[in-house]
């Protein structure tokens, strides 16, 4: 099993940091700007966990994400924030072992997974002045997929650049949280989002990635009215 931990560290320092912001004490309140809606972008720094066996290492994918957000408050310091994203996510996975070939047909190398997807998140976010804490749900559909193998390795009767989107579950959905920094119009900030659904459903993409799901590190840039 690959053992990965650069983007769980950068979790557990999200949720350290929520942790450690909701104990401060606020005796000021804001002045409620009203809703706000706006246009968002970033980058994706995601990986898929492969737990399969003969998956030796995995890199992190560099990917992208845009779309709409709105910020609904609820009170001086609570607000709804809802977006409708296009996001690019997946990973590099190198395999390899005696058996690889034996169970699955498959030569020793290197394989891209590159997943499109749709993604609502909604999250509830803690606003401390121009600080705010978020954290909440999202769901996804997966618009299109496909799979580059990186050596042209070859399988038995099909090759692993023949996977496509029906080779993968449409739907993912996951949790999400992160912290943003808002400058009048503008705002910043950083997303971790970890889903509970794996993503492959076919026989030969569920025997490359088991029973990985997605995880996906995010930094954004957006502006609102």
């Amino acid at each position: 099993m690959i053992k990965s931990y650069s983007l769980k560290k950068i979790a557990r320092l999200g949720i350290a940091t929520l942790l450690l912001l909701t104990t401060i004490q606020v005796n000021a309140q804001s002045d409620n700007p009203g809703p706000k809606i706006g246009v968002k972008a970033g980058l994706n720094f995601s990986q898929l966990y492969v737990e399969q066996p003969n998956a030796e290492d995995e890199k992190i994918k560099m990917g992208f994400h845009f779309g709409l957000f709105g910020k609904i408050p609820v009170t001086d310091f609570l607000s709804v924030q809802p977006e409708v994203l296009y996001t690019n996510v997946g990973s590099k996975v190198t395999y390899g072992g005696s058996d690889l070939e034996d169970f699955l047909g498959i030569e020793p190398g290197e394989v891209r997974f590159n997943l499109n997807y749709v993604q609502v998140p909604v999250a509830l976010a803690i606003n401390i002045g121009p600080l705010n804490v978020h954290a909440g749900p999202y769901l996804a559909y997966l618009v299109s997929a496909n799979v580059k193998d990186l050596e042209k390795s070859e399988l038995s009767g099909r090759d692993i650049k023949d996977l496509e989107t029906e080779d993968f579950n449409r739907v993912d959905y996951g949790l999400m949280g992160g912290v943003g920094f808002d400058v009048q119009n503008v705002t910043v900030g950083a997303r971790y989002n970890y889903g509970l659904r794996k993503i492959g459903n076919s026989s030969l993409a569920g025997n490359l990635t088991e029973n990985s799901k997605n995880s996906v590190v995010q930094i954004y840039l957006g502006f609102g009215i």
